[in-house]
């Protein structure tokens, strides 16, 4: 059963998103809970977080502003500095 768990986490990809929940959680918290529905962490990988707004002015502002405030935000949550780099992408 412990081996099936395994290949199923790691063919569906949800091993590494549970592996890197405490960042996700640590973005959100960093942002509130209505700052990260206007900015939702998507992706985890190699010390990049990758975050989805929905409007190109968002966007701006994050990259230009406040998006690194919030990483140094979110690593002190973690006690690390696991979040490297935040990369702002639109949402399709």
């Amino acid at each position: 059963m412990g081996d099936a768990l395994k290949v199923f986490l790691s063919e569906s990809g949800l091993g590494a998103k549970l592996r890197d929940w405490d960042v996700h959680q640590a973005w959100r918290e960093t942002l509130g809970p209505v700052l990260c529905k206007r900015a939702r962490s998507v992706l985890y990988r190699r010390g990049e977080l990758v975050v989805e707004v929905e409007s190109a002015a968002h966007k701006q502002e994050l990259e230009s502003f406040t998006a690194e405030g919030y990483r140094q935000q979110a690593n002190r949550r973690l006690g690390t500095d696991r979040i490297q780099r935040v990369t702002i992408k639109l949402k399709r």
